[in-house]
C-alpha cells in the first residue's frame, strides 16, 4: 500500500501502472463511469495527472479492505476531500478501485478537507 500512496500522490503513473493487474476495474457509483483492463485505467489516471491535479492520501478501511480517503491539494494550502478509494488485491497487486464521492469520508472517520500542511 505505502507503493500505491507513493506513486498517487506523486503522480507517478509507471509506478501506479505496476500495481495494477492486466485486468484492473475501475467503477465509481453512483456515476456510471466504469474502466476495465490496465491500459484503459491507467490511461484514466493519466488524464487526472495530466491536468496537474495532485492528492495526499490518507489511509483507512472499508469492509476490511484497504481504503483512502482523497485530498486536493490546492493553491491555498487546505486540500479538499475529493473521494474515498476502496482498493481490492490479489495478492500483492490492486484487482479493483472503486471510488466513492466525498459524502463518504465521514463515514470512515475522515475529514472533508485537511488544513495546510
Amino acid at each position: 500500500m505505502a507503493r500505491f500512496v507513493r506513486a498517487w500522490q506523486s503522480a507517478d503513473l509507471a509506478a501506479l501502472v505496476t500495481l495494477l493487474t492486466d485486468d484492473v476495474f475501475m467503477s465509481m457509483p453512483p456515476m456510471p463511469f466504469e474502466y476495465q483492463g490496465r491500459d484503459v485505467v491507467a490511461r484514466f489516471c493519466a488524464s487526472i495527472f495530466r491536468a496537474g491535479r495532485r492528492f495526499d492520501l490518507i489511509p483507512t478501511r472499508a469492509n476490511g479492505q484497504p481504503a483512502f480517503g482523497a485530498y486536493l491539494r490546492s493553491p491555498t494550502g487546505i486540500r479538499h476531500g475529493t473521494g474515498l478509494y476502496v482498493l481490492t488485491l490479489t495478492g500483492d497487486r490492486i484487482s479493483a478501485m472503486t471510488r466513492f464521492e466525498n459524502s463518504v469520508l465521514p463515514s470512515f472517520g475522515l475529514p472533508r478537507s485537511l488544513p495546510s500542511p
